[in-house]
């Protein structure tokens, strides 16, 4: 994504005024302490923003940040809850492939944070993670206090699921480790980096400022492309395959990159696919999407059409061993599709002993090393022109034209899921709306992404209750783009992360959040279902334990004491499409609104389709 030119733009404004420290005596030179070199990298390394909840192993970093750099570049954002400043750096990364730097206090604040850490590492999201440590020496803890928040070896809590950890012992080590620490979070794999920094090295008085070196020296390598030979193998199995399938998976938010896919594709005369737990990868209503994006079960379409390619190109697709497993039936490691497959993916390279998020191994007849964006412009530019010879027919009715001609109808005292759906999806039909989320059971037909921010994908560690953090961190991402920044969450989610909301508040951010609510923990209800019919129990009683009832969460409450404007609950499907309108017209000059939509239970599925031009 190329970010927007924030020169007198109304958003960095806001920030700009806001919490400006005062200026302090000039002969507390920046640089005579530990702390300050830190601050120093930071800034020099672009980081805009440093999410945090203050904490005491880092009171020495928090002033060089204040009193040393202004509190700009980074500027904080500050959270109600360590897991809300991970999960605003993982919206962020979302939004724009770029990291957010994270301060968290002591063990206590990196056990706090560890899901979202989690999280971000399963979304392969870059961050630099600033954690520490009470004094190292035990001589220099004070009692009590510093002893409990002391660990050995601290990042140990975290070294399963992130992709480099560091404690450094002085200043030039903490230099030299930030900058490492930047270096690996933004060398694809992206992921989260931690460096815990000893309290006593940030507090320490310096008897000459330590230097911080010329980072365009310590760049980040650009992505890599296939070798030679691999490439050509590929060229030519494109040139050769009647019925090319490609499935784009986790790519970059890139205008160019975007467009190069669709070129790709074109030329290639290749059938592509696309998937809804990862970010708009390729316009949906493109001739060549030829299914509505991949949810969590195959249809009987995606079988068909994985079935009849002769020839399947993997773009970092996630899990492609599990789903042509579940579109063929057989065990792919053991027993894999007779089909051609390419598979494009540097995931391995992060695979370890702890995370199982590697998924299941894929077969590949050429496996290709290189990142799948680089992948696409090599592949553009062996393709002159398209490529004839291509078996499959797009010139039949979209699947976009199978939508609902007309409304469901309302349920009793709720909105039926498919008119929910259709209300959310027509909010994107405009064209700059980014949603950041859509919640577990999304129909694939109410899918419209036609841009690389129209869909900023799901979680990739299937962490609960950070669907508000993430949206506020891609408010802050693109508080700038005139997007209407928009989270459908489901109640579970928002109930459990709703603080988050605040920081949006306080940096007075744009956002629309729509809550698709069942008042209930529903798809445990659906896990129960499955126990008790395979143990021949009363499935009436799958509710018990599940449902958010007597009393209901007050969601418009709880959003408007966080500094949000809202409505609900909203019962009927008209009543929604209303409330959404508003929402968007206050988002639109600046606001924050939030939606309490009363749903039916269940999952919408593909629900009630018929042609459109019937």
């Amino acid at each position: 994504m190329t970010k927007h030119d924030s020169v007198g733009s109304r958003a960095d404004a806001r920030l700009a005024g806001l919490e400006r420290p005062e200026p302090g005596d000039a002969a507390a030179e920046f640089g005579s302490w530990g702390s300050d070199a830190v601050a120093q990298v930071l800034q020099d390394l672009g980081l805009e923003f440093i999410a945090l909840v203050p904490g005491s192993s880092f009171r020495g970093l928090h002033d060089s940040l204040v009193n040393g750099l202004g509190n700009s570049n980074p500027q904080m954002v500050v959270c109600l809850h360590e897991e809300h400043a991970v999960a605003i750096a993982d919206g962020y990364a979302r939004a724009t492939d770029r990291p957010m730097a994270v301060a968290l206090h002591s063990n206590v604040g990196l056990m706090h944070a560890a899901m979202t850490v989690y999280n971000a590492w399963c979304d392969r999201q870059p961050m630099v993670i600033i954690g520490a440590t009470g004094p190292v020496d035990s001589h220099k803890r004070r009692p009590w206090i510093d002893w409990i928040h002391t660990s050995r070896d601290q990042g140990a809590l975290v070294r399963g699921y992130v992709k480099w950890d560091d404690q450094p012992a002085s200043t030039e080590a903490s230099v030299e480790s930030v900058i490492r620490a930047h270096q690996i979070a933004t060398t694809a794999p992206f992921g989260p980096t931690y460096v815990c920094l000893d309290v006593a090295v940030q507090e320490r008085r310096l008897d000459a400022p330590v230097k911080v070196p010329p980072l365009e020296r310590f760049r980040t390598a650009e992505r890599p492309g296939a070798p030679s030979a691999s490439l050509e193998r590929t060229v030519a199995a494109i040139g050769a395959a009647r019925r090319p399938l490609f499935l784009f998976g986790r790519m970059s938010r890139d205008q160019a990159d975007w467009d190069a896919r669709v070129k790709l594709a074109e030329a290639a005369g290749a059938a592509v696919m696309t998937s809804i737990h990862n970010a708009a990868a390729f316009p949906t209503d493109h001739p060549q999407h030829i299914v509505a994006p991949c949810a969590e079960h195959r249809t009987q379409e995606e079988k068909d059409i994985v079935a009849a390619a002769d020839l399947i190109v993997s773009f970092d697709w996630l899990d492609l061993a599990g789903f042509l497993r579940s579109c063929s039936g057989e065990a792919q490691s053991q027993t894999p599709v007779e089909t051609l497959i390419i598979s494009c993916s540097m995931d391995q390279l992060v695979a370890n002993g702890w995370a199982m998020d590697l998924q299941a191994l894929p077969a590949a007849d050429i496996p290709l090393l290189a990142h799948p964006d680089a992948l696409t412009h090599q592949l553009v530019t062996a393709f002159d022109g398209p490529k004839q010879g291509s078996e499959w027919d797009f010139s039949g009715p979209h699947w976009t034209s199978w939508l609902p001609v007309e409304p469901e109808g309302d349920r009793e005292d709720c909105i039926s899921l498919g008119d929910f759906a259709m209300s959310v999806r027509a909010l994107g039909d405009a064209g700059d709306t980014t949603f950041v989320r859509l919640p577990l059971g999304w129909p694939r037909t109410a899918c419209r992404f036609n841009d690389p921010l129209a869909y900023l994908g799901k979680d990739g560690g299937g962490a609960v209750g950070i669907g508000p953090a993430h949206a506020v961190g891609a408010a802050l991402a693109l508080r700038n783009s005139d997007r209407v920044v928009t989270a459908v969450l489901g109640d579970g989610d928002t109930v459990m992360g709703i603080t988050a909301l605040w920081t949006a508040a306080h940096l007075d951010l744009p956002l629309l959040v729509i809550i698709g609510n069942n008042t209930s923990y529903f798809n445990d209800e659906r896990h129960q279902e499955v126990v008790a019919v395979a143990r021949s129990r009363p499935v009436a009683n799958r509710w018990i334990g599940q449902r958010l009832t007597d009393p209901e969460v007050d969601l418009v409450a709880m959003a408007r004491a966080q500094g949000f404007d809202g409505e609900g609950p909203v019962r009927t499907a008209e009543g929604l499409r209303a409330a959404i309108a508003k929402g968007r017209e206050i988002v639109r000059g600046g606001g924050r609104y939030l939606i309490d939509a009363r749903i039916e239970p269940g999952y919408a599925g593909d629900f009630g389709l018929k042609p459109i031009e019937d």
